[in-house]
């Protein structure tokens, strides 16, 4: 009997494993059983090196659903994320995205039904790694800005969290218009304007203001 299982990496206070079966939920999925990991990364550990990414690996079966809040909870490393993406294909496990509502799954015959999907993938795990990398970069330099002064500057307290980041940027990959990427995530135009013109520094700004 096929199951939906939901996977959560659970890597900061802001992505609580209940925030992410709630929004799961919210969307209309209905969660057999839920599978996550707590304080792991998602740049350094691959998925089938987690404690509960290898029990994910080893219970999916041809037919289940596999729900993640969006493809950075699998990784946000851009080879680990799309092998392991294909390697559920493969088996015949459909997986499923809450944030943009993407399916990706083995069932296409189509060749250009195929390279779009295909593109798709690469493209979400490139945008997961890439975001990855510019907070890593933004640390860096808030850790280097603080040892140079007596009290670290912050500047104004980004409107957004790292879900909503990781939302807008996935929207806009997905060619959503502005208007439609401040609705899904409740932010003004302007800060969703702003994320699109440089998402480094959006992440840059979110940084200075994580403990």
């Amino acid at each position: 009997m096929s199951q939906t299982i939901l996977y959560a990496r659970v890597s900061t206070t802001e992505q609580t494993l209940e925030h992410q079966r709630t929004q799961a939920e919210a969307a209309g999925f209905k969660i057999d059983e839920v599978i996550a990991d707590h304080g792991v990364s998602g740049v350094s550990t691959k998925l089938a090196d987690r404690p509960e990414g290898k029990r994910l690996g080893d219970k999916l079966r041809a037919g289940d659903v596999l729900v993640v809040r969006w493809v950075d909870r699998l990784g946000r490393d851009y080879r680990d994320v799309t092998d392991t993406i294909r390697e559920f294909m493969r088996r015949g496990v459909v997986i499923r995205t809450v944030i943009n509502k993407m399916t990706f799954d083995g069932t296409a015959t189509d060749p250009v039904q195929q390279a779009v999907r295909d593109a798709l993938i690469a493209f979400m795990a490139a945008t997961a790694q890439a975001q990855a990398e510019a907070t890593k970069e933004a640390q860096r330099a808030g850790i280097a800005a603080q040892k140079g002064n007596a009290r670290k500057y912050r500047g104004r307290k980004p409107a957004y969290n790292n879900d909503k980041l990781a939302m807008v940027l996935g929207m806009d990959a997905e060619g959503a218009g502005t208007s439609a990427i401040a609705r899904a995530t409740g932010l003004s135009r302007q800060a969703v304007l702003r994320i699109k013109d440089d998402p480094a520094a959006a992440a840059e700004a979110l940084a200075r203001w994580e403990d």
